[in-house]
């Protein structure tokens, strides 16, 4: 049994041109090597196959019937080689139909979806979106494996092997219903810890570190809810006398139709950085390349 690690892939491409051209001397010329070398590669390839593979005639090398039973299969492979190695570099926003999955949190998919998704529809009418979560050591691999394509976040595991490009920076601010009886005047410390509060404990998430804050400041509130995620907070909030500690662009993105107040944080003055991370593996992907610089210049501030 012949094997691809024994072959020289060479050898291939000049069995395909002997093919075609029944000369070893126009072989030569299309490769830009000498005819002697042409006569070496053939030998090896009888040697190889265990058969002449050409023969002299007075029409030229004509090919043996192992020869034209091997070279149709040979010529297929050969060509959708050269394809693959010749891919386009370009990516067809308007033709293609991808779908690229991407990591992000609810509070993500509540700032990036809409304005993303109506510009796809414009730019891009098949490219489809897939948002995951993914905590961890997962997420490395799975965008290792390039099964995410990117993520989008506060990710400090996704160190090395990993490229990252800021889009902007959030601070975190308390949010509470607009007819709340601390919604209007100082909201300061004193009000924090009076007031009665839902807690996000928003596990494998930057998000995290702020009740880890809380806690080193040795601040005990009284805690009335805690939930898993984001997005439904705003719509209670606005119905309770509840207070919760959300970043600014979730605040900004709901207040306003939820009837909602936002003041800035007692404690929390930190501003977080938002990134979008994506693996080397995948730098140079035309897809990536172009969605990244789609999500970079909606967002980046």
């Amino acid at each position: 049994m012949i094997k691809l690690s024994e072959i020289d892939m060479n050898l291939l491409v000049v069995f395909d041109l002997l093919y075609q051209e029944q000369n070893t001397q126009r072989v030569a010329r299309r490769l830009g090597i000498t005819q002697p070398a042409i006569s070496h590669a053939l030998k090896r390839l009888r040697t190889l196959f265990g058969d002449e593979l050409f023969e002299r005639t007075s029409r030229g090398l004509m090919p043996t019937p192992l020869a034209s039973d091997l070279h149709p299969s040979i010529a297929e492979a050969l060509a959708l080689l050269q394809e693959t190695l010749n891919r386009p570099d370009d990516f067809d926003p308007q033709s293609s139909r991808r779908t690229f999955t991407i990591a992000m949190t609810d509070i993500g998919e509540i700032i990036f979806l809409p304005r993303l998704l109506e510009r796809l529809s414009r730019d891009a009418p098949g490219v489809s979106l897939s948002t995951v979560r993914s905590h961890s050591d997962d997420l490395k691999r799975e965008m290792e494996d390039g099964h995410v394509d990117l993520a989008i976040g506060l990710i400090p595991q996704l160190g090395a092997g990993f490229y990252q490009q800021r889009l902007f920076t959030q601070r975190y601010v308390c949010l509470l219903r607009r007819g709340h009886p601390l919604a209007r005047g100082h909201f300061g410390l004193d009000a924090f810890m009076a007031a009665r509060h839902a807690v996000v404990v928003a596990k494998d998430t930057g998000h995290g570190l702020v009740e880890e804050q809380l806690a080193r400041a040795g601040i005990d509130r009284p805690v009335r809810l805690k939930l898993p995620h984001f997005a439904a907070v705003p719509y209670i909030i606005s119905e309770s006398d509840l207070v919760v500690t959300v970043t600014d662009k979730l605040a900004r993105a709901t207040r306003g139709r939820l009837g909602l107040a936002m003041h800035e944080h007692p404690l929390l003055s930190q501003e977080i950085p938002i990134n979008l991370f994506w693996h080397r593996r995948f730098h140079q992907d035309p897809g990536t390349r172009w969605l990244r610089r789609v999500i970079f210049g909606m967002f980046s501030e």
